[in-house]
């Protein structure tokens, strides 16, 4: 059917053209990219067997779905991509408001239209991303922002008695007839609010004010939601939830990999940034680990939930660290240090929400002591046990350990070069024979990647000391480095 050469209704009826809901028209076309093994969703990790296996069955039961789960888990982003299983272009009857369907009119204005035109209706053709709409939840939403009201400006404009179809000032949801319809945040609704979705959820039909009709809509609806005992905003209300039918839970990434894809996809680095700054492994598992840490942190509020964001704004945030660095060198090229995580407690900090605990304690010690744990976790992972390694007899620490206890220091500014960087490693006995050790066949930068995050992990599992100051971090004797504190 080419939509270019049908202008009005009886071109369209010509044509063959069969009405059909907008959930049939979702359900059809989900049926031919099943069976095509079309991705139905891009760009979305870690929900292959969980999320979307509950989309689909939601969206082949004709249902209208609620997306629960708590914040930075991809709710909208999936929602927005719903667009992808409409038709690419439907007939409306031209200037509705609510977008008409010609063979099947619902509002006053296109019934009287096609009474007065019949076939020669016009019509207009909508395309698909035309035919979503979104509106985030928030308590000064009222029923006539939604649902509509009478406009008495219209009333007395066209002469219109207060009793006339016409004076209807239709709300964002009729205007969203035969669209999808996005709320998010639900529980942000005032509970009346709530209240006058019931009858569209349950008989796809809306009434305004004193008027006796009844205008059947057509709308794919969407919620999206955090869990309602998590928040002390609101709830959804138990009869407008009843109405909803598949409620479908989120989650975060259940693997470091995929929370690692997801941040490689969000973060927004330039290509001008990655040719110049390398970041390597260790540090994209880092800044992954922050992430898990803090969801596991006593001080943080895990019913509020650690969004996916934190690790997308400490990445950009650690990239920016090593960038300002290289400018200040004046250097070309660099990589991303451990003493760069650092500058991503900005990006921690913005992201969690503290019990009474936490802020007791500050947000930046917050942030630390997670940055802390991160590296503390990860070090076990590729080097021996610290508690072990002590004790027996062939320790591979020892020779860094007693090189501190010489009472010699080590300090590794947040803004030296990559020379100055690598001449003060150097320094430390032992310690480049560590990494050759245990991390072979590596870089000359990443060596000295490696060498440092041994002795954050050193001084993590309490083998050295660890002071944080303004642009810079000290490495020193454990013993000495109380004894001089109680001094």
């Amino acid at each position: 059917m080419d939509i270019h050469t049908i202008k009005n209704l009886k071109q369209l009826k010509q044509a063959g053209y069969q009405s059909k809901s907008i959930r049939d028209e979702i359900r059809g076309n989900l049926m031919n990219r099943l069976a095509q093994k079309k991705p139905i969703f891009e760009g979305i990790w870690g929900y292959e067997d969980t999320v979307i296996p509950d989309i689909e069955r939601a969206l082949l039961s004709r249902h209208d779905i609620n997306l629960l789960g708590l914040r930075g888990q991809a709710k909208t982003r999936i929602a927005r991509q719903f667009i992808h299983l409409l038709d690419e272009y439907i007939p409306v009857v031209d200037g509705s408001e609510v977008n008409d369907d010609p063979l099947n009119p619902i509002s006053r204005f296109a019934i009287d239209l096609i009474q007065k035109m019949g076939d020669e209706t016009p019509i207009h053709w909508l395309h698909r991303s035309e035919r979503y709409v979104e509106k985030l939840a928030t308590p000064d939403v009222s029923v006539a922002d939604l649902i509509g009201d009478v406009d008495p400006i219209k009333a007395v404009n066209e002469k219109l008695a207060y009793n006339d179809e016409r004076v209807i000032h239709f709300g964002i949801i009729p205007r969203a007839n035969r669209c999808i319809f996005v709320m998010n945040e639900m529980p942000d609704l005032q509970p009346r609010i709530q209240v006058a979705l019931f009858n569209i959820l349950q008989e796809g039909d809306i009434q305004i004010r004193g008027f006796a009709f009844r205008m059947p809509l057509d709308i794919q609806f969407v919620f999206t939601a955090n869990p309602e005992d998590y928040t002390n905003r609101g709830s959804i209300v138990t009869p407008l939830k009843d109405r909803i039918g598949s409620q479908i839970l989120t989650h975060y990434p259940r693997s470091v990999e995929v929370a690692k894809s997801i941040t490689k996809q969000e973060a927004r680095i330039t290509e001008d940034q990655s040719s110049r700054i390398e970041i390597p492994e260790l540090l994209r598992d880092l800044v992954e680990q922050l992430v898990v840490e803090a969801r596991q942190n006593e001080y943080v509020d895990h019913k509020s939930g650690v969004s996916a964001r934190l690790s997308i704004s400490a990445m950009e945030n650690l990239v920016s660290a090593a960038e300002r660095r290289a400018l200040i060198n004046g250097e070309k090229k660099t990589s991303v240090r451990i003493t760069d995580l650092f500058g991503v407690i900005p990006s921690i900090t913005g992201k969690i929400e503290m019990v009474y605990e936490g802020e007791q304690e500050g947000p930046f010690n917050v942030a630390s002591i997670i940055i802390s744990k991160a590296i503390r976790s990860l070090f076990a992972e590729h080097f021996p046990a610290v508690e072990k390694s002590a004790k027996a007899d062939k320790d591979p620490f020892q020779r860094i350990t007693e090189w501190f206890e010489k009472d010699k220091r080590l300090t590794l500014d947040f803004q030296s070069g990559d020379r100055e960087y690598a001449q003060g490693l150097n320094l430390v006995d032992g310690l480049a024979e560590v990494v050759d050790r245990f991390k072979k066949d590596t870089g000359t930068m990443e060596r000295y990647l490696w060498m440092e995050f041994v002795l954050y992990g050193l001084a993590e599992y309490s083998r050295i000391s660890r002071k944080l100051g303004d642009h810079r971090t000290e490495f020193s004797d454990l013993l000495g480095s109380m004894l001089g504190e109680y001094n």
